[in-house]
């Protein structure tokens, strides 16, 4: 056990020794920006992560069914694994930020900081390499194709990431994003980030002249009316604190102004922090799609497709993670999270399985506009990156040290 105050010391160390990385990792963090790549295939970026681990004496070993890493740091006495996580993969989105450094890939762009994860992580690695002598256990660094929407995280599981001598008992990863101020580190207990799950929906009725609706049967507005009937299902059947989001996103139907098509279509997305609310949607969603259709007599298609769960951090790992972070940057640089956010996040599936907590680094714009993650125009403050490294240390440490 390490007592309190030269812990205080030993993290304020970490922070000066990570700033000292800064030029290294955002160099880093721009050539992969330059060159995003989208999905769970992302030959050049791992190529540049296993060239940048290659100094550090680890225990490599990439995927079969993805392009990933997954490097083994083995401390000099036995003791517990603990995870340490960066996602890798880009956006189809154009960018539009005229920075030096932009996405020279078309339709690809850095909007959700990847980029940033692994140059953090990469420098974390560094920095527990550079402690291998002292260090109790072993650190698991995990750098993940595929988290925008393609499962990477449950790929890399099923090829075993969790289990055998080297299974996790603990993990941790984090996310930049312009909510919180550069350097700031937010998290919670409990449910931390949305399920996300998918509806395509299908209306079918019989199409005919524009003007003689009578001859018809319209999918249009049965379509329509599946969509206000969701917000009433969402208001009248879901728990208002234990909340849900349905969204119809995308709807299409016809071709021009004198013809009632014979289909329309709607695409969205379900957002809950619970499982039971997850599934009572679910089945809300269809429930009401059928009924609304079955009333004026036309036939209806319903998919459902189930993406990540629920991200739910443990509670005391949580508390681990403010209380790392507090002694790392200070009290005023932690705001522990009142309500979880309604994105969701494939680092669910190892939470799922190990415990551990997921938080958020802020990232945001010292002046000037802050666009969201997603945005064409999302740029990152890269002041906030050494706070990444060190927290990723610090909390790798803390829980090794077995405070």
């Amino acid at each position: 056990m390490v007592p309190s105050g030269a812990m205080a010391t030993i993290q304020g160390s970490l922070l000066d020794e990570a700033r000292g990385l800064l030029d290294e990792t955002i160099e880093l963090r721009r050539r992969i920006h330059r060159h995003p790549e989208i999905g769970l295939t992302l030959p050049r970026t791992q190529q540049v992560v296993l060239d940048a681990l290659a100094p550090l004496g680890l225990d490599v070993r990439t995927g079969s069914k993805t392009t990933s890493v997954t490097a083994t740091l083995e401390g000099a006495r036995p003791g517990p694994t603990m995870l340490l996580r960066a996602d890798m993969d880009a956006l189809p989105l154009q960018e539009d930020t005229g920075l030096p450094f932009a996405s020279e890939v078309a339709g690809a762009m850095h909007a959700c900081g990847h980029d940033t994860h692994v140059a953090m992580l990469v420098g974390a690695a560094r920095m527990l390499a550079a402690r291998r002598a002292t260090l109790a256990g072993r650190v698991v660094f995990m750098f993940q194709p595929g988290e925008e929407g393609y499962h990477g995280a449950r790929v890399m599981i099923e090829e075993g990431l969790l289990d055998g001598a080297r299974k996790p008992d603990a993990a941790f990863g984090l996310h930049v994003g312009a909510r919180h101020p550069a350097g700031v580190i937010a998290t919670r207990g409990g449910a931390m980030l949305a399920s996300g799950d998918t509806f395509q929906i299908t209306v079918r009725g019989d199409g005919g002249h524009a003007s003689a609706p009578h001859d018809c049967l319209d999918p249009i507005p049965i379509a329509c009316e599946i969509v206000q009937a969701f917000q009433t299902l969402v208001t009248r059947r879901v728990n208002a604190f234990d909340p849900a989001v349905v969204t119809v996103a995308k709807i299409e139907a016809g071709t021009t102004r004198n013809i009632i098509p014979e289909t329309a279509s709607l695409l969205g997305t379900i957002r809950t922090v619970s499982e039971r609310t997850r599934t009572n949607v679910l089945d809300g969603v269809k429930r009401v799609a059928e009924g609304v259709a079955a009333a004026h007599g036309a036939a209806v298609e319903v998919n459902l497709i189930r993406g990540y769960p629920v991200t739910v951090n443990h509670d005391a790992f949580a508390e681990r993670v403010l209380r790392v972070a507090t002694e790392l940057l200070g009290p005023e640089r932690v705001q522990p999270m009142a309500t979880p956010i309604m994105g969701s996040e494939d680092f669910s599936y190892v939470l799922q399985r190990v415990m551990g907590a997921f938080a958020f680094l802020g990232t945001r714009p010292a002046e000037g506009p802050a666009p969201p993650n997603h945005s064409n125009r999302m740029i990152v403050n890269e002041s906030a990156l050494p706070a990444g490294i060190a927290m990723h240390v610090a909390v790798a440490l803390d829980f090794l040290n077995g405070r």
